[in-house]
C-alpha cells in the first residue's frame, strides 16, 4: 500500500511556514487531507493564488485535498495602536465604545477603544474582561455613558487590536459580517468545500450562512465552531443545523471554565457521533512545536485523546502556519493516530441511531467486514451520503468509497475512515465493480484473492435495487 491506513483525518493550516510549492507537496505526500485558510490574516488575491496551487500540486501527486475557509465572524478587539503598552497589576483602565480611541485621561488612565458599540449595556458590573487568549484581565469597577471603568486584575504587554472575551456575557453581535460575505464569495468562486464560521452561538447563525451561500451559488459544507457558553447550552441546536463541528479550544477555554474543557469536548464528539454528523478538535494540539521539534508528553496524551474519542479530524494551526516544524508535526499527528487507532477507540458511535433499510444494510456490511477480518468495504456514491453513514458508524475495516464528481470526492476525504476515488461509473454496475478492483490494485490498496465487502446498484428485471455482495479481487 502507499501508506498506511489512517482512520483520522488532518488538517493543516496554510502560512509562510507551508505555503511554498515545495512543502504543499512534502504535506500532502505525508498524508494531510484538509487544507485550512484562517481568513483572520488573509487577503483575497492571495487565498485565490493559493488554492490554485493547492489544486494544481493535488493533481500533480494524483492525491486531492479539501479546502476549508475559516470565516472570521464577528469578534471583539481593543483599538489599533503604534506600540505596544505595558499595564499593571492594580492600573486603571477606561474602555471607550469609540472602537479607534487610545489616548490617556488627565489623571493619566489609559483609554482604550473597543468595535463592540453595545458593551457597556451588555457586560455587569464585576464580571471579569479577557484580553489576548486571557493573558490580561480586567475586572469592571463601573459604567458610565461613555466608557466602562476597569482594574487590571492580570497584566502584562497590550499590542494593537487585540482579541477580547466576554467570559458568561451573551453578546448581541451578527452572524457574519460584511467581511465574512465578501470572502465567502471568493471562496465560492474559487471552489472552496468547506466554511468553518466562527462563534457560532446558536443554529440561526448557520441558518444566516446556509442563506447566504445558496444566495450567492456556495455549495460547501457549513462546519460550526464552538467557542463560548452560549455555544454549549445550544450544542444539540447547532449539531443539527450544522454539516460538522469544530472544538475550537482557544476561546472555549476562555469562555468556559478550563477544567470543563474535556468534559465539553467529550461531550461533542460522543453527540455529532450519534448523531451522524462530523467533528474537528482543534487548537493547540502541537503548540510547544512551534518552536521544538518534538511533542511534549501532555501534547501526545491530548492527540491520543482526541483519536480514541474517534472525531473525524485532529487540527494544526500556528504549528503550520508559522511553526519552525510543520512537516514534522504532521509526521508526529500520523504516527500517534496510527498507534492509537490500533489498539480501539471510546465506542461513541454504538449510540448512533439509524433510520431506514438502506442505513440498516450499511450496518450489516460494517458487521460483516468486520467479523470477517481483513474485508475492506467498497462503496459507489454519487452524493457523499453513502460515505456519511459508513463514516459515522466508525467502520474498523477500511472504507473505500469511489465517486465520478470531485465535490464529492473532496467532502469524502474529510470523513473518518474513508478512503475516496475519483472514477468515470460505467452503465454496467458490474464493469464498474472491475475498474474499481483495477484501481485499488493498482494504488496498492487491495491484494489478489482478497475478500471485499462490496455495496453498489444492480439491475433486476428491469429495475436498480441495493445490494450488499461479497466479492474477490482477481
Amino acid at each position: 500500500m502507499n501508506r498506511r491506513y489512517r482512520h483520522t483525518k488532518i488538517i493543516f493550516t496554510i502560512g509562510p511556514a507551508s505555503e511554498s510549492d515545495e512543502m504543499l507537496e512534502k504535506l500532502i505526500t505525508e498524508g494531510v487531507d484538509v487544507c485550512r485558510i484562517n481568513m483572520a490574516h488573509a487577503n483575497h488575491e492571495w487565498t485565490k493564488s493559493t488554492i490554485q496551487r493547492i489544486r494544481a500540486i493535488s493533481k500533480k501527486l494524483g492525491r486531492e485535498i479539501s479546502v476549508m475557509m475559516d470565516v472570521k465572524g464577528p469578534e471583539i478587539r481593543t483599538c489599533p495602536m503604534d506600540e505596544p503598552i505595558h499595564l499593571t497589576q492594580g492600573d486603571r483602565v477606561d474602555l471607550s465604545t469609540e472602537a479607534n480611541a487610545f489616548s490617556r485621561d488627565e489623571a493619566g488612565h489609559v483609554i482604550l477603544g473597543v468595535n463592540y458599540p453595545s458593551l457597556i449595556d451588555d457586560i455587569p458590573v464585576g464580571n471579569m474582561i479577557q484580553v489576548d487568549n486571557g493573558l490580561l484581565n480586567f475586572e469592571v469597577l463601573r459604567k458610565t455613558e461613555s466608557r466602562i471603568e476597569c482594574m487590571v486584575v492580570v497584566g502584562g504587554e497590550l499590542g494593537s487590536r487585540r482579541h477580547i472575551n466576554l467570559p458568561g456575557v451573551k453578546i448581541n453581535l451578527p452572524a457574519i459580517t460584511e467581511k465574512d460575505r465578501g470572502d465567502i464569495k471568493v471562496g465560492m468562486e474559487a471552489g472552496v468545500d468547506q466554511y468553518a464560521l466562527s462563534f457560532v452561538r446558536e443554529a440561526t447563525d448557520i441558518d444566516i450562512l446556509r442563506e447566504y451561500m445558496v444566495s450567492i451559488g456556495a455549495t460547501g459544507k457549513i462546519v460550526a465552531k464552538i467557542e463560548d457558553q452560549s455555544a454549549i447550552t445550544n450544542l444539540d441546536e447547532i449539531i443539527q443545523a450544522a454539516d460538522s463541528l469544530m472544538v475550537a479550544r482557544g476561546d472555549l477555554g476562555i469562555e468556559c471554565p478550563y477544567e470543563e474543557l474535556p468534559i465539553i469536548q467529550r461531550r461533542a464528539v460522543k453527540q455529532c457521533l450519534r448523531m451522524g454528523k462530523g467533528v474537528i478538535v482543534a487548537t493547540h494540539m502541537l503548540e510547544s512545536m512551534i518552536e521544538n521539534p518534538v511533542p511534549t508528553r501532555a501534547e501526545v496524551t491530548d492527540i491520543s485523546n482526541a483519536v480514541y474519542e474517534q472525531a473525524d479530524c485532529i487540527m494544526l494551526s500556528g504549528e503550520t502556519t508559522i511553526g519552525k516544524f510543520p512537516l514534522e508535526c504532521v509526521k508526529v499527528f500520523n504516527r500517534i493516530a496510527l498507534r492509537i487507532e490500533a489498539s480501539g477507540g471510546a465506542g461513541f458511535a454504538e449510540g448512533r441511531v439509524l433510520k431506514g433499510p438502506k442505513t440498516m444494510m450499511l450496518r450489516s456490511a460494517k458487521i460483516l467486514a468486520e467479523e470477517l477480518g481483513d474485508t475492506p468495504i467498497l462503496v459507489f456514491t454519487r452524493t457523499g451520503r453513502l460515505g456519511e453513514i459508513l463514516s459515522s458508524l466508525r467502520c474498523q475495516v477500511p472504507v473505500y468509497a469511489f465517486t465520478d464528481r470531485r465535490n464529492i470526492l473532496r467532502h469524502l476525504v474529510t470523513l473518518w475512515g474513508i478512503e475516496p476515488f475519483m472514477m468515470d461509473f460505467d452503465a454496467d454496475p458490474e464493469q464498474t465493480i472491475k475498474d474499481a478492483f483495477d484501481r485499488l490494485l493498482e494504488r496498492g490498496w487491495v491484494k489478489k484473492g482478497q475478500t471485499l465487502v462490496v455495496i453498489t446498484n444492480a439491475l433486476a428485471h428491469g429495475r436498480v435495487i441495493d445490494t450488499l455482495q461479497l466479492r474477490y479481487v482477481d
